[in-house]
């Protein structure tokens, strides 16, 4: 079987870190891009939802990425009661 050769660019801390995801899944580098472009293969597009954010979402992440308009909770049950549920 012939085989054609991939070469991409990508920042050295994010490549360590799935790297490090893909060692303890038993996984190597070039077995996970294998299976990326099979899976896009066979869905004929990426294997996950691409949306582009609605103004609310991308509203929240501006705030979220610059430190705006965030609450603090103490607890996940804090976080909750916030809801009014």
């Amino acid at each position: 079987m012939k085989t054609a050769a991939i070469h991409s660019r990508i920042e050295p801390e994010v490549k360590a870190q799935a790297e490090s995801i893909l060692q303890r899944l038993g996984v190597s580098p070039t077995e996970a891009i294998r299976m990326f472009y099979t899976q896009i293969t066979l869905r004929n597009g990426l294997p996950f939802s691409v949306d582009i954010p609605n103004e609310t979402t991308e509203k929240a992440l501006k705030d979220s990425r610059e430190g705006e308009n965030l609450e603090q909770f103490e607890s996940v049950d804090d976080l909750m009661s916030s809801w009014g549920s």
